[in-house]
């Protein structure tokens, strides 16, 4: 039984897990649930996030000295807001073995490429890049939780330099969480998040902002109902972390906001105009494209449960 395990689930001695928050904590959890690692070590700009990971057991260890922390490590995860990719890689790369891999979960990928070429030079075959889909409006490492990744998708961007081996590594890591991994380019990767998940995240913010600058906001928020709270669910997400998305893939945020405004200036003009065929045209639209959406997902999580790849 031992072995069908570790034939379907990697072992992994030590994983080295840069940023203890949502994302990475939740990554620990579930690698430790899936009895896939064996030690995670911890590393973090705040000490106090630490000393709550290693309270909450989704690390074993934490240390501030890089060179200790990589080493002999089978796996480095960084989970960090994308901006500080590079700093992280170029701290990491003297330390580097040449049998560790290095991963990231950043929600933005052309950047995070130009990043890693940067920083680890000759080394850059040990980094394959990926995104979880998935997260919570919860942040730091209180909000991690073993089941995120259950059922959810984990797009690999891989790198021409990539072995195959590498690839299967950090996918077979995912896989341990739960996860159903697909692979784009990383040009793919952010024209396609610009539209589904950066430009939502910047509307809801947008929305959200707009109302509490209102001299009568507490009034407004009082009546807020659960439409409301679902579409603005994700404008309790990070600030920080989004700020670094929205820079990181503004050419292709903003083609998005754009496409927006052209179909928010249509729409304006459909009520100035008093045109209730034009307004029910894209309603009814937006209706059918959003249950074929949702009936499309229900039939994939179907397969899933019933073992589809």
């Amino acid at each position: 039984m031992k072995n069908d395990e570790t034939s379907v689930r990697p072992r992994f001695n030590k994983v080295v897990l840069i940023g203890v928050g949502l994302i990475g904590g939740s990554f620990a959890l579930s690698l430790k649930k899936a009895n896939a690692v064996t030690h995670v070590v911890g590393l973090d700009r705040h000490l106090a996030s630490l000393e709550a990971a290693k309270q909450l057991n989704f690390i074993d260890s934490f240390t501030e000295d890089i060179a200790s922390a990589v080493q002999d490590a089978d796996l480095i995860v960084i989970a960090t807001p994308v901006a500080q990719t590079e700093k992280i890689l170029s701290a990491i790369y003297p330390y580097l073995g040449a049998n560790t891999l290095v991963t990231d979960v950043g929600s933005t990928k052309a950047d995070v490429v130009r990043a890693a070429r940067n920083a680890l030079h000759e080394k850059i075959a040990q980094f394959v890049p990926a995104h979880p889909i998935a997260g919570r409006e919860k942040n730091g490492p209180e909000a991690a939780i073993d089941d995120l990744y259950v059922g959810k998708k984990v797009v690999i961007t891989r790198l021409a330099e990539n072995s195959d081996q590498a690839v299967e590594l950090v996918a077979q890591a995912w896989r341990a969480c739960g996860a159903i991994i697909h692979h784009l380019s990383s040009e793919e990767h952010d024209q396609v998040f610009a539209s589904v998940s950066h430009l939502p995240h910047l509307l809801a913010y947008a929305l959200v902002d707009d109302i509490a600058a209102k001299p009568h906001a507490d009034r407004l928020f009082q009546y807020a109902a659960s439409g409301f709270r679902d579409f603005t669910r994700i404008a309790g997400s990070s600030p920080e972390m989004w700020r670094d998305i929205s820079l990181a893939n503004r050419d292709a945020i903003l083609e998005e906001l754009d496409s927006y405004s052209a179909k928010l200036k249509q729409l304006r003009a459909s009520l100035e105009a008093n045109d209730s065929a034009g307004l029910e045209a894209i309603y009814s639209r937006a209706q059918t494209a959003r249950l074929n959406w949702i009936t499309a997902i229900e039939a994939a999580e179907a397969q899933n449960r019933d073992g589809g790849d």
